[in-house]
């Protein structure tokens, strides 16, 4: 019970920070002019957004930061989900950045990002498998046993950190989407550290589940506000970090099904795109705007893929305890 306790207060607390840190930040990327700007091809009821502040991330990791340290349990675990998603969040921040500057939606190069991903989560594998006394083993659901990976773990856990980050960003496409899911499956991870016995990821957790609450007051539709690549790049370095060190690895893409099926729409739609000289499989993507494109409110396709994100770790959890 107490366990439960502080997990409810750490959310609620890091929602309360994150409501007040966003709040603060809000004028100041309007004095910066730090404004969002709209990819022409996307869906036209879309441009109406274009001049909404952007870079939200910035509050969402401060609240993150923040009760980490007043949750308590701060470790080399800790420390080591926090640089993660620093660095994440930076490389955001630089595409963010140079996409403000030159005021338009092409910030770094696709190559760019890609490379600097893979060093950061190839430097977290080698950490994991040479340096934590954790090992390359990962736990596998369903057998509930620890299996040894052994060579294939640092790419293994590469694939894992990058697949998660450019999933949670692609994800980020309409208000409220990507803060109100990633919430959901920041709680269920938390969960899993308390059941597992992993405080720090537990703890980190829950002031990530709070730090996206507390910014999505202010993100949801219409956003008064949006996280940008600075946000989205941060939170799936989080929560790939977070069940990394959990060796929890395979319950991602479960519980994250949402960030799933937006990655696949993408690649689907491209090689579909390319197979058929210039043919679409879904009206557009990501997956998101398939349904916006067929009619529904963009409220509705918001609450929809809550739901589905709500489910997703339900089933994740059931999976866990089989």
């Amino acid at each position: 019970m107490m366990e439960i306790l502080r997990l409810i207060f750490v959310v609620v607390l890091g929602t309360m920070a994150s409501s007040v840190l966003t709040s603060l930040e809000i004028p100041i990327l309007k004095h910066k002019q730090f404004q969002q700007f709209i990819r022409e091809e996307g869906p036209q009821s879309h441009l109406s957004k274009a001049g909404t502040p952007t870079m939200g991330g910035i509050a969402i990791f401060a609240a993150l930061l923040l009760m980490t340290f007043i949750g308590g349990s701060v470790n080399t675990d800790s420390l080591i989900m926090l640089v993660v998603t620093l660095l994440f969040g930076l490389l955001g921040f630089l595409d963010d950045y140079i996409k403000v500057a030159k005021k338009h939606n092409l910030g770094l190069r696709a190559w760019q990002k890609l490379v600097l991903q893979i060093l950061i989560a190839v430097g977290l594998a080698v950490y994991m498998a040479k340096f934590s006394g954790y090992g390359t083993d990962v736990w596998i659901p369903f057998i509930d046993r620890y299996v040894d990976f052994g060579w294939m773990y640092i790419p293994f856990v590469a694939f894992v950190v990058v697949a998660m980050a450019n999933a949670v960003n692609l994800t980020d496409g309409l208000d409220g989407l990507s803060s109100g899911v990633t919430a959901l499956v920041a709680f269920f991870f938390a969960i899993v550290g308390m059941e597992f016995g992993h405080d720090a990821p537990m703890i980190f957790c829950c002031a990530l589940t709070g730090a996206c609450l507390g910014f999505l007051v202010f993100n949801r539709y219409p956003a008064k506000l949006f996280m940008g690549d600075t946000g989205s790049m941060a939170l799936g370095g989080a929560l790939a970090s977070a069940a990394i060190i959990m060796k929890v690895e395979f319950l991602l893409p479960v519980a994250g099904l949402v960030y799933v099926m937006e990655a696949l729409s993408v690649i689907i739609q491209v090689v579909y795109f390319k197979c058929t000289g210039g043919k679409r499989f879904f009206r557009m993507a990501p997956l998101h705007h398939h349904f916006e494109m067929g009619g529904m409110k963009e409220k509705g396709v918001v609450a929809m893929f809550w739901l589905i994100a709500l489910v997703c770790c339900v089933i994740a959890y059931v999976i866990m305890n089989l």
